[in-house]
């Protein structure tokens, strides 16, 4: 067999290789998305987020417990907003609105240089009068080592991101922490035409920073998590082929 014939066999076997890895990565996807040619995108189903697949429960630092006091002379309760009941969300189950309200704005420039250039020489001119001797010149290396390095690098780099975001989304509690923290997670779904606009919301609040008409400020959300996305025949064509996708993981140039 010939060089010619057997470089061939091995770039057809890669190829290969490489549309199988492409099918097995997205071979679901594309049955789902055959079988969904001329229908609009489904909605997602409602369902309870702590079932999810995944789904752990937030575990956070907690000061020592602390036994309550009350005064039984008083109607008032403690951080209430309202004389005879409180609004707002306090249990799980119970729902609050999240502003979300993002505006981020980033500018970053750094340049770094570096050079360096190193010479080293050494050998041996005379050793023990050498030069005198015809034959120990022949034997007797003139220079020993002669190495010369120049090095230099020179690096920028700048970030200009300007991002803005502004909407409400209804959460639900889903977790009462020991402390009295609420872990919230929200999500809504909106269909227009044939694109789904998807807003997630997820993180851990103060009953103290829900305002009066139960609602918070997304910057008051710890550890919030928060995504803005959509899926449809819109945001498949921005996205890259599957093939695509392997070649850019997988080649190294």
């Amino acid at each position: 067999m010939s060089a010619f014939s057997s470089a061939y066999r091995l770039r057809r076997i890669a190829i290969s290789a490489l549309l199988l890895t492409a099918s097995a990565l997205g071979g679901c996807s594309s049955i789902d998305r055959l079988s969904q040619i001329g229908e609009q995108p489904k909605l997602s189903a409602i369902d309870n987020p702590t079932t999810q697949p995944g789904y752990k429960p937030v575990q956070m630092p907690m000061p020592k417990p602390e036994v309550a006091s009350y005064n039984p002379n008083s109607l008032w309760r403690n951080g209430s907003r309202a004389f005879f009941k409180d609004q707002r969300a306090t249990h799980v189950g119970d729902l609050l609105t999240v502003t979300v309200n993002i505006t981020d704005k980033a500018n970053i420039e750094n340049e770094t240089q570096r050079s360096r250039s190193n010479k080293e020489d050494s050998g041996i001119t005379d050793f023990i009068g050498a030069k005198t001797i015809t034959q120990a010149n022949k034997i007797l290396p003139g220079r020993i080592l002669t190495a010369d390095s120049t090095a230099s690098s020179d690096g920028k780099g700048s970030v200009n991101r300007t991002e803005a975001l502004q909407t409400n989304v209804a959460a639900v509690v889903t977790q009462v922490l020991p402390n009295g923290n609420l872990v919230v997670e929200g999500k809504q779904e909106i269909r227009v035409n044939y694109e789904i606009r998807e807003l997630v919301v997820a993180g851990i609040v103060r009953p103290e920073d829900i305002q009066s008409d139960n609602t918070i400020d997304s910057s008051k959300i710890a550890q919030a998590r928060i995504a803005y996305g959509g899926r449809g025949q819109i945001t498949d064509v921005q996205q890259p082929r599957y093939g695509q996708q392997v070649m850019d993981v997988l080649l190294p140039f």
